[in-house]
């Protein structure tokens, strides 16, 4: 069986390692415990990976973070899956630092990739791990926060949390996502 597991960034050196891109960190975290590589493909770069009898299809938009849709909707019609098995791994700035949280829909909670996702598939029941990047910032410094890169005590705590998003990822696919639910959510 075959999955999409698209997790949400933006591209650009400027981008890379900073709070909004923790989807990215993920999925690459995945592909380097494979021994698996991106490739530059349309809408995004993509690496398929197997687990067990499931393939899983990674993809890192090149669209920028607000046309996350684009990419999820041409690759989730390329491989031939259905949105029951699209995965998104996006950053929340409700939850805590490290805290991870898997959901089965629901809403946007202002994330403008989620936000675009939903209106490009015309649906928000599609599967979603929240990854919590904390929301220690001043009034009206938001942006700055969220693309701004963890500190080094943040970092310390980042590769634990980032080892059980990927656990939490092929938990989805081999176990589904009520059982994924039951055993990561109350961690």
């Amino acid at each position: 069986m075959n999955f999409l597991i698209a997790g949400l960034g933006n591209i650009g050196d400027e981008y890379a390692g900073t709070r909004h891109n923790i989807g990215f960190t993920v999925l690459d975290a995945l592909a380097k415990a494979s021994n698996t590589v991106f490739s530059d493909r349309r809408y995004g770069f993509v690496a398929d990976l197997r687990v067990k009898n499931q393939v899983l299809t990674l993809l890192k938009p090149s669209t920028y973070m607000n046309l996350s849709g684009n990419a999820v909707r041409y690759w989730l019609k390329e491989k031939n899956i259905p949105v029951e098995r699209l995965l998104v791994v996006v950053d929340d700035l409700a939850l805590p630092l490290g805290q991870l949280r898997m959901r089965p829909g629901g809403s946007e909670g202002g994330h403008n990739g989620l936000r675009h996702i939903t209106s490009v598939l015309g649906t928000n029941q599609y599967a979603r791990l929240r990854f919590g990047i904390g929301n220690d910032f001043p009034r009206g410094g938001q942006i700055d926060y969220v693309l701004g890169r963890f500190s080094a005590d943040e970092e310390s705590l980042l590769a634990e949390r980032v080892g059980v998003a990927c656990e939490m990822v092929k938990s989805f696919c081999l176990a589904g996502i009520d059982i994924t639910m039951n055993q990561y959510n109350k961690k």
